[in-house]
């Protein structure tokens, strides 16, 4: 399997290939962070986003499978999915996936409320100040922790980069904090940096392996590079992939300027 882009510092290695196809290492992943496809008819270029409920699933349990044959016993993943939806038909998307990644053999750890500041205003709302059919619908997703086998870490560095201040604010289980701007990314639905970024400093040690096999534009990549974590993408839509590349190398290279400024000697005016 050759890697779309491969960097040897900082380690990254990105993959144009189905998640179903990667022949990633077993119990090589420290942390998967993840968002995948919700079955809401978003275009994804060539990807179907609009199955039936049945084969979603099915779909779903297929990359679970992987999923937790890359983690290490002591893997943990943050999954990023709906709370429910009602597009096509009410359906709870987050116990459904739940329920069915610990009949493959997850561990449920707990789940996070993530409250999007920015959530686009409502359109549709059933019967209209009628008690006939009204819609009811929560303006959050879910951030759902799962783990291998074991829970408490004991591979990798053991050396954390989260601030006291860090740790007592995202232990608590609601988060607040805005949805990225498509036009922004180039994404239909990309997530904010912010998501993966609190997933990995709270979830994983400095120089462990995060993956994403849903990378998309590539923003839990690049969390992980930023926190000096080792990162893997599996990403299908070679767009994707070269948006996902473009941020990296603009990442990289922007912090190599901001070094080289910094390490510039201190002129003094003689006098």
């Amino acid at each position: 399997m050759t890697p779309y882009l491969e960097l040897q510092e900082p380690k990254c290695l990105l993959y144009n290939t189905d998640v179903l196809q990667a022949g990633l290492a077993p119990e090589s992943v420290d942390l998967i962070v993840t968002s995948p496809p919700y079955n809401v008819e978003v275009v994804y270029g060539t990807h179907r986003d609009d199955l039936s409920y049945a084969d979603y699933l099915e779909f779903c349990e297929a990359w679970l499978k992987r999923c937790y044959e890359w983690l290490k016993p002591d893997g943990r993943m943050c999954l990023n999915i709906p709370l429910d939806k009602n597009k096509g038909g009410q359906q709870s998307v987050g116990a459904d996936l739940t329920t069915l990644a610990k009949r493959l053999g997850f561990q449920y750890h707990s789940t996070i409320v993530w409250n999007e500041g920015n959530i686009s205003r409502r359109t549709a709302w059933g019967s209209w100040v009628s008690a006939s059919a009204p819609y009811v619908i929560a303006p959050v997703e879910l951030i759902v922790v799962l783990y291998k086998r074991e829970w408490k870490k004991t591979s990798g560095t053991r050396i954390s980069d989260i601030t006291p201040q860090e740790f007592m604010e995202w232990t608590n289980g609601l988060w607040t904090f805005n949805g990225e701007s498509r036009k922004r990314v180039g994404h239909p639905a990309p997530f904010p940096l912010e998501l993966p970024k609190r997933c990995i400093k709270l979830f994983s040690y400095v120089g462990d392996t995060v993956l994403d096999p849903f990378a998309g534009s590539g923003t839990t990549l690049l969390a992980a590079i930023m926190h000096n974590r080792h990162a893997i993408g599996v990403e299908i839509e070679p767009a994707y992939c070269e948006l996902a590349k473009q941020r990296i190398m603009q990442y990289l290279y922007s912090r190599q300027l901001a070094l080289s400024v910094e390490e510039e000697p201190i002129a003094y005016e003689a006098t």
